[in-house]
């Protein structure tokens, strides 16, 4: 019994830190034509509660499962969140794709993509993304990603994970 709570203490603490990396890597970034100021990341893990009586720890996970009443509902919200806080330098060009890439642990090096086309650029943008539900049951765990704000065929602004190849 003692083993199992020392493995436990010993892979939240490996998530703390591989947390803390990956926020380590969030700071803003400037491109030739755009800016992204952040990018929040949140994993909602099965099995895994936070032990805290802090209302702001445990609001993220409480707010990604709002809703969800059964059990394979709450299976499909597991998973990977992340927010991309961006803007660009000249709003008035027309459209800009938000380009989301990444890999995943049970995939090898396949890489994917999810794309948000956005007609409306406001001075402050949020872009979201999620890797949840029967895609991350079967491929696993982000381990790296790619964000890049796009006009046409031209690369405004982008920013990487650490392990981004």
């Amino acid at each position: 019994m003692m083993t199992a709570s020392r493995t436990s203490c010993f892979s939240l603490g490996c998530l703390a830190i591989l947390a803390f990396m990956l926020s380590a890597c969030s700071s803003a970034v400037e491109g030739p034509g755009g800016r992204i100021g952040k990018v929040k990341y949140y994993h909602l893990m099965p099995g895994y509660v936070p032990r805290s009586t802090d209302p702001s720890v445990l609001f993220e996970r409480q707010y990604r499962l709002h809703g969800a009443v059964t059990k394979e509902q709450i299976l499909e919200r597991y998973g990977h969140y992340y927010s991309v806080f961006w803007k660009v330098t000249d709003r008035t060009a027309g459209p800009v794709t938000v380009r989301f890439e990444y890999q995943q642990a049970n995939s090898g090096l396949t890489k994917r993509v999810q794309e948000q086309i956005v007609d409306d650029i406001h001075r402050n943008n949020v872009s979201k993304f999620q890797i949840t539900g029967a895609e991350y049951t079967k491929s696993g765990r982000v381990t790296a990603w790619r964000v890049s704000v796009l006009r046409g065929k031209e690369e405004l602004v982008s920013q990487q994970s650490a392990l981004w190849n």
